[in-house]
């Protein structure tokens, strides 16, 4: 068993305004908070992870496609693997997300273990 505080974790720099703490990686899932500054834009990409997560704080716009959705406390989104999707922060408030991906992201590991 692992057990981690979140307040102990090193965040670092996935994007501009944009920060990424990795609460714990296994083998096949991997769980990370992510904390978006007002004003901060995920670009659209695509990745081969799934993705899921749920909104802790804020108001955070997701875009997939078409289809916009608004994500506020409480709420929980899915991004299949290689779907294009972009997010914003929307308001003058931090956005702040938990989030799954599967398999482990290899680039956020290679980012925590540079630092």
């Amino acid at each position: 068993m692992q057990v981690v505080n979140s307040d102990d974790v090193k965040r670092f720099l996935l994007f501009e305004k944009i920060w990424g703490k990795i609460l714990l990686s296994g083998d096949k899932m991997m769980f990370l908070q992510v904390e978006i500054e007002p004003g901060g834009v995920v670009q659209e990409h695509t990745h081969p992870h799934e993705q899921m997560g749920v909104c802790l704080e804020g108001r955070v716009e997701f875009k997939s496609g078409d289809v916009v959705k608004v994500v506020e406390p409480g709420m929980v989104y899915w991004f299949k693997s290689n779907e294009k999707h972009s997010a914003k922060v929307l308001g003058d408030k931090r956005g702040l997300l938990l989030e799954v991906f599967s398999p482990p992201r290899e680039d956020y590991l290679k980012k925590i273990k540079s630092q």
